[in-house]
């Protein structure tokens, strides 16, 4: 296939099965062969096994397996499918499925975001500052498909208490801190939903626009992703990426592309876990996903962070056009919700050992949790978002 990438009315999800099925044999093989899985280890001080931190800065990613136990991974599910059920049957539409009324009015963003069934909504737009250059393959839906279909979830910790109890977890914020320092920051938290046939592609891309001409521009420069599994992510409805590229500055996606023949990227592997295992990726890797024509369902729950002082006074666009600059006090606004999630941790797993985030050891102005510090800070928490 040229590097045009597109037949008039798309591949059947048969046909895109066949294209696909030697490219996910050879990525599995590639992808298992990395050696960069396996279980959180920390040292006795509670610091990351540095082997796992030599790991993640080679490839660009790592898998910790196993890291969200089964109850709470139990809990995350119901938890997503209980607000989905909530949900407008339409982009436009003012009742849920029950036929219930639905107003997110209140809401800084609305919670919801849809696509067309196996559709890419970004790939060869300007969307997202451009950084999808090329459209991924079109495929078709089944005839019985739904008009549309909820990919995307915006505030998952005001959304969800279960989703804010994950974002305090110890262990992930030890690695946050192994891989930004004690004082990192954080990006933003969403929700990927990918249904089984329906779910749409995400063109290739890098993630960040900020540092990449800084005269200081390093493999971390613009911070990591974590993803939580809610279910096993296959190399049919996976994110896959293209190890190592994190330390290559800009890529020329369209290059890759033009150079592979077709959306499927030589030499990328899919980023392949069981439900609650962790993926840290750098937000430098060239990733994408395919549309989903699995049988298979992806949920994923996505949180960034940054190194402090990488977002410390900078000046930056965001995907709407606004134009912000995040001060220390703006920076500290928005990290309080790091702290008030260890706090409303604590209530739901009080026999575990919290995570000390430096910021606010001691500080005067350290959240505990309740009904009023959670209508204080947490409600539309989202609106200060931190995009580099």
């Amino acid at each position: 296939m040229s590097a045009n990438l597109q037949s008039p009315d798309g591949l059947s999800k048969e046909a895109h099965a066949a294209i696909m099925r030697d490219y996910i044999k050879e990525g599995e093989a590639r992808a298992m062969s990395l050696g960069n899985r396996g279980k959180l280890k920390l040292t006795k001080e509670g610091a990351l096994d540095p082997s796992i931190l030599d790991s993640y800065w080679k490839h660009g990613f790592y898998v910790f397996e196993g890291l969200v136990e089964e109850q709470e991974l139990s809990s995350l599910r119901r938890a997503v499918d209980q607000l989905l059920e909530t949900a407008p049957t339409s982009p436009d539409a003012k009742i849920n499925s029950k036929g219930e009324p639905v107003d997110y009015s209140e809401y800084f963003r609305p919670p919801f975001r849809w696509a067309k069934p196996l559709s890419d909504p970004l790939g060869g737009t300007s969307r997202n500052k451009g950084r999808h250059p090329v459209e991924m393959q079109k495929l078709q839906a089944a005839e019985d498909a739904p008009d549309w279909t909820i990919e995307f979830l915006d505030g998952t910790l005001h959304l969800m208490d279960e989703a804010l109890h994950l974002y305090g977890h110890p262990g992930l914020l030890a690695i946050a801190e192994a891989v930004n320092g004690p004082d990192f920051a954080p990006y933003n938290e969403v929700a990927f939903i990918k249904e089984a046939g329906l779910g749409p592609a995400v063109a290739w891309h890098q993630d960040g626009t900020t540092h990449w001409d800084a005269p200081d521009w390093e493999e971390g420069a613009h911070g990591f992703n974590f993803m939580t599994q809610l279910y096993p992510s296959t190399a049919g409805n996976c994110v896959w990426v293209l190890p190592g590229s994190h330390k290559l500055g800009k890529v020329d996606i369209k290059a890759l592309v033009a150079a592979s023949g077709s959306d499927r990227l030589n030499e990328a592997v899919p980023m392949i876990c069981d439900g609650g295992d962790v993926m840290i990726m750098n937000r430098q890797l060239v990733h994408g996903s395919f549309a989903n024509s699995s049988n298979d369902r992806r949920v994923t729950l996505n949180a960034g962070f940054f190194p402090l002082k990488r977002v410390l006074d900078v000046t930056t666009e965001r995907l709407n056009g606004d134009v912000d600059t995040y001060s220390a006090d703006r920076i500290r606004d928005r990290s309080r919700i790091i702290q008030l999630a260890i706090e409303a941790r604590k209530t739901a797993y009080p026999d575990e050992k919290p995570y000390n985030y430096a910021p606010f050891e001691g500080a005067s102005d350290r959240p505990s949790w309740s009904e009023s510090t959670r209508a204080k800070y947490l409600f539309n928490y989202n609106r200060q978002d931190m995009y580099i």
